[in-house]
């Protein structure tokens, strides 16, 4: 039987394994950045003595430019993907929390179904659409398709979060003659910052870090994105690994400084429609 004694001792070394566990990919990248290829291979997890940044020139220095064409498609796509995914999730999330009616709630009931389908089980039909469309490797067919399928997920944290802001402040603008839009945008809209960085973040890291859906529908000739581009990097029958971990380090750079401008909203935004609704 396990005593308060046991388990006073036994949680901080489960919570150190758990750490270890995790911090040990971040380790193993961090320390082979600042190592030269054959280094890597011959001592993968020993620290980068004496350390060079050889391998980052070497990949921003590249003939193909393979890295620059990434990361300018990457931050194409994630910067209208999560625009437009903002905006049309917070106006459709404030209109169905305020609305009692029946399609509300079986439109609400739909998009929430949408968040457990897995994009490769209907990544097949949205190539057939987007090719009749005469979208299919283009920029613009892929925010389509990241559009469609994380707006659920930005009407579900919207929704959440309009049931927590008083329905009274509507009704006071109302009263002084400003109609349905323009309320929502001097009024809702600016009491939604934490649940728009929320779903900033949450889905600005998803589609950056998305690799079938750019491989797929922008096609292996027609561009690529920085997490495409880090499988590139890795030939058939042999791998500059200085330069793989290289890819890596830069592909990650821009979304973690994303991440930290944006982090001070996100556990608010996150439980502020927990309480209410």
């Amino acid at each position: 039987m396990r005593t308060p004694r046991t388990s006073s001792w036994l949680r901080p070394i489960a919570a150190s394994f758990v750490t270890a566990v995790f911090f040990l990919p971040l380790y193993i990248v961090v320390v082979n950045v600042f190592k030269r290829g054959q280094d890597i291979t011959a001592h993968p997890v020993s620290l980068p003595v004496p350390p060079t940044l050889a391998s980052i020139h070497q990949v921003l220095s590249r003939p193909d430019r393979l890295f620059w064409y990434g990361l300018i498609n990457s931050v194409e796509v994630t910067a209208l993907s999560i625009t437009v995914l903002t905006v049309v999730s917070a106006m459709l999330g404030h209109y169905l929390a305020r609305s009692h009616s029946r399609w509300a709630k079986a439109t609400l009931a739909v998009l929430l179904c949408g968040l457990m389908i897995p994009p490769p089980v209907i990544l097949e039909p949205v190539t057939e659409v987007l090719r009749s469309l005469g979208l299919m490797t283009t920029i613009p067919g892929l925010v389509l398709v990241d559009v469609g399928y994380y707006v659920p997920f930005g009407v579900f944290v919207f929704t959440g979060f309009v049931k927590s802001i008083p329905i009274e402040l509507e009704e006071a603008a109302a009263l002084d003659g400003s109609g349905r839009f323009r309320t929502f945008w001097t009024v809702v809209f600016p009491l939604l910052r934490p649940a728009s960085a929320s779903v900033l973040i949450f889905l600005g890291v998803w589609i950056w870090n998305d690799f079938l859906n750019p491989l797929i529908i922008l096609g292996p000739a027609n561009g690529t994105t920085v997490t495409v581009g880090i499988y590139r990097a890795i030939g058939e029958h042999q791998s500059d690994f200085g330069a793989v971990f290289a890819l890596m380090f830069l592909a990650t750079l821009p979304i973690l400084v994303f991440y930290l401008a944006f982090q001070k909203h996100f556990v608010k935004g996150l439980t502020g429609g927990a309480t209410k609704g």
